[in-house]
């Protein structure tokens, strides 16, 4: 009996242990249930913030009218006007900063400019991850906005004109040469202007040669480009005696796949060369005009002065206006007819590439477009036809005819509509005088 009450009075220590032990246990699985119930009833945690560590570049180029502004200092500003970033210019006026996606307002801080230089305003710029994030800042003294005389505008849209029309003029004569040598009408030609703007901005921005020799290393890419397109693809078809139809259809097919294949390996977007972008305009009495403008002006009067030599004073010129008279007639006299039309590929593509920079410089304020060829094609078909198919002395009056023309136009219509004039001129000629102010059975030029 003994034993038996000592087994009972050890059990019983143990019996609580137990006891304590399924306590414990339960609870916490009731807290844990507990928890887990509330746990479902509470909307989703919200997702952890994107990180704010990816930084988008930003850069610039601080030029003065050509002088580059060294040593000063570029912010970035936010919404709420705390200073996110800066950076000094360097070598070259070329600045570059790194601030995350956002809206914010770009500033010079103008105690670090040279004297007699001044900003005329901040920049506001949404910046964006993916994509070429630029600030072109302007100096001089702002325009203010009082109100022009007509006779004054109509002055400054004369001045513009005459230098849109020289410019058209550039790319048109080799179109027109073209047409008057083969008969072939290219709608391929407004490429070779694009493929010329491009290859000026490769070498000036991705090669970082100055804009004046990497417009020359265009030029040359231009006529290689021309003779190119002559000996794959319209040699050929002259020996197969191709109709001039079927050549024209040709010509737009290559147009469409020389433009979407710019798409594709250029951008979407407008891009700007590194030299001449910010622009202050010299103020000549009631004419206003940038450097840039008056560098084209004097760089399309020289060229074309001096295709004009080259037409009346060298054999291969005058070869040209032969076979553009008479084709069979300048065969049966000597004049080897594939090689005139080999040099007009050549010389066609060279005066597009050139045409194409000083378009791009210009008239879409430094910058060039992947269609930029296929918008001036309509205005240099309008040109050549007023002045006179495959005359280049009529593409010339003709192209600096629309050219004025097309600017005279924002007198009374909106500005984005100018190029619509185009159209209408070339409608209009093929009505009344089809053959062109130049054009006759005795072409000049």
């Amino acid at each position: 009996m003994a034993s038996t009450s000592t087994e009972r009075r050890g059990s019983v220590p143990a019996v609580r242990h137990v006891g304590r032990t399924l306590t414990i246990v339960l609870f916490g699985l009731f807290s844990a249930f507990l928890s887990a119930g509330l746990a479902f009833g509470q909307p989703p945690a919200p997702p952890d913030p994107p990180p704010t560590d990816t930084l988008v570049r930003v850069s610039g180029s601080l030029n003065n009218a050509g002088e580059r502004l060294e040593g000063v200092t570029v912010r970035a500003v936010d919404s709420d006007g705390d200073e996110v970033a800066t950076a000094e210019s360097a070598t070259g006026g070329r600045w570059e900063l790194e601030v995350p996606p956002g809206s914010y307002t770009f500033e010079v801080d103008e105690d670090t400019l040279p004297d007699e230089v001044s900003v005329q305003s901040s920049v506001d710029r949404e910046v964006a991850s993916g994509r070429t994030n630029t600030v072109i800042f302007s100096f001089g003294e702002a325009r203010t906005g009082t109100s022009v005389e007509w006779w004054e505008r109509l002055l400054r849209l004369t001045v513009d004109g005459l230098r849109f029309g020289l410019v058209i003029a550039i790319a048109g004569v080799g179109l027109s040469l073209i047409f008057g040598t083969t008969g072939l009408t290219n709608f391929a030609h407004g490429e070779l202007v694009t493929l010329g703007a491009v290859a000026a901005w490769v070498f000036n921005v991705s090669f970082g040669i100055q804009l004046i020799p990497a417009t020359l290393l265009a030029i040359v890419v231009g006529i290689g480009i021309g003779l190119l397109n002559n000996a794959a693809v319209w040699k050929p078809l002259r020996k197969r005696r191709t109709g001039l139809i079927q050549q024209l259809v040709v010509s737009i097919g290559i147009a469409i796949a020389l433009r979407y294949l710019i798409l594709i390996f250029f951008s979407d977007r407008s891009e700007p060369f590194d030299d001449y972008q910010a622009q202050v305009e010299r103020q000549w009495g009631p004419i206003s005009i940038t450097d840039s403008n008056l560098v084209t002006i004097g760089v399309s009067l020289v060229v074309l002065l001096g295709v004009a030599l080259l037409l009346q004073k060298t054999r291969i010129g005058k070869a040209m206006r032969a076979v553009a008279d008479n084709r069979d007639l300048a065969a049966s006299s000597g004049i080897n007819v594939e090689r005139v039309i080999m040099f007009v590929w050549g010389l066609g593509g060279g005066l597009a590439a050139l045409g194409g920079v000083l378009f791009g410089l210009s008239e879409l304020g430094g910058r060039v477009q992947w269609e930029m060829g296929f918008k001036l094609l309509l205005l240099m078909f309008a040109g050549i036809t007023l002045g006179g198919l495959g005359t280049a002395y009529g593409a010339l009056l003709g192209c600096v005819i629309v050219g004025l023309l097309v600017q005279l136009s924002t007198l009374v219509i909106n500005p984005d509509l100018k190029y619509i004039g185009g159209l209408l001129i070339l409608i209009v000629i093929l009505v009344v005088r089809p053959q062109g102010i130049l054009g006759s059975r005795q072409r000049v030029g």
